[in-house]
C-alpha cells in the first residue's frame, strides 16, 4: 500500500557522542545526526510524513522526492554569510550545515517546494535572501525558562496567510538570541513582538513562511496549525507532481 502522506523534510544538526550522556567511551567522536523530536512530532500530528535529512547525503538526491521543507533551530548561523564578522556572543557556527540548508533552499525555491522555517530556519531563509541579523539580542534568550513558557505575543498582520492560521494575534515561547536586522528582498513582515522585533515572515508569491519563536515547542503543538499549512501545502505539491507523471 502506497503511502499518501506527503513527505516532509527535517532537516537537523550534526554533533559528537561525546555531548551524549551514556553513550559509550569508543563513541566520543562518532559524529550524531540530530534534531529535537518534537518538529517530527508537529509534523506527523498535522498528516505529514517527516524524513530525516542527514548533511552526509547531496541534497540533489531529494529533488523529485520531497514535497515540503522544514528548516529546524539549532547553532547560529556563520556571520561571513551575511557579510558580518562574529561578535564576542557568537554561539559556534557550523559552517556544514549552513551550506547544505543553503543548499536545500535552493532546492526548494527551484522546484516549488513548501518551505517552513523555524527559529535558526527563520533567520537562515533571510540570509539567503540577501538579509542580514542582529547576532545577539539577549532579552529574547529564555533559556531560563521551561521551552514551552508563553513569554510575549506577535501581532500580526492582516491580510497574511499567518493571519488566516492564527487570527490577528498569537502568544509564543522566545528561545533565540538573534533576530532579523535588514529583511530580505521579497519577503514581507507579517508578525512583531511588543518591542517591535521581527517574529514572522512570509513570501507572498510562494509558499514559504518562517517564525522566529518554537511553535512544536508550546502546548499546542499538535494543532497548531502552522504544521497544518505545511502538510496542506505539501499535499497540494504532491498532487501536482503526480499529474505531471
Amino acid at each position: 500500500m502506497i503511502n499518501d502522506r506527503p513527505l516532509i523534510g527535517l532537516t537537523g544538526r550534526v554533533a559528537r557522542g561525546s555531548q551524549f550522556a551514556g553513550m559509550p567511551a569508543n563513541f566520543a567522536d562518532a559524529s550524531i545526526d540530530m534534531y529535537v523530536s518534537a518538529y517530527a512530532a508537529a509534523v506527523a500530528d498535522a498528516g505529514g510524513l517527516p524524513v530525516h535529512l542527514p548533511q552526509a547525503v547531496d541534497v540533489d538526491e531529494y529533488r523529485g522526492v520531497l514535497d515540503g521543507v522544514l528548516l529546524s533551530g539549532g547553532a547560529d548561523i556563520d556571520p561571513a554569510r551575511y557579510g558580518a564578522r562574529p561578535e564576542a556572543e557568537l554561539h559556534g557556527p557550523e559552517p556544514e550545515r549552513d551550506a547544505m540548508e543553503l543548499d536545500v533552499i535552493d532546492m526548494a525555491v527551484a522546484d516549488h517546494v513548501p518551505v517552513l522555517g523555524i527559529c535558526r530556519g527563520f533567520q537562515l531563509l533571510n540570509v539567503h535572501g540577501g538579509g542580514t541579523l542582529h547576532q545577539h539580542v539577549p532579552d529574547h534568550a529564555r533559556f531560563d525558562l521551561a521551552p514551552d513558557a508563553e513569554t510575549d505575543t506577535v501581532v500580526i498582520t492582516p491580510g497574511s496567510r499567518l493571519h488566516d492560521l492564527y487570527g490577528p494575534e498569537v502568544a509564543i515561547n522566545s528561545l533565540h538570541h538573534q533576530t532579523i536586522d535588514r529583511l530580505a528582498e521579497g519577503w514581507e513582515v507579517v508578525g512583531r513582538s511588543g518591542d517591535g522585533t521581527i517574529e514572522a515572515i512570509e513570501l507572498p508569491d510562494r509558499d514559504a513562511i518562517a517564525v522566529q519563536w518554537h511553535p512544536e515547542m508550546l502546548a499546542g503543538a499538535a494543532s497548531d496549525p502552522i504544521f497544518a499549512w505545511l502538510v496542506e501545502a505539501a499535499s497540494r505539491r504532491r498532487r501536482q507532481r503526480s499529474t505531471r507523471r
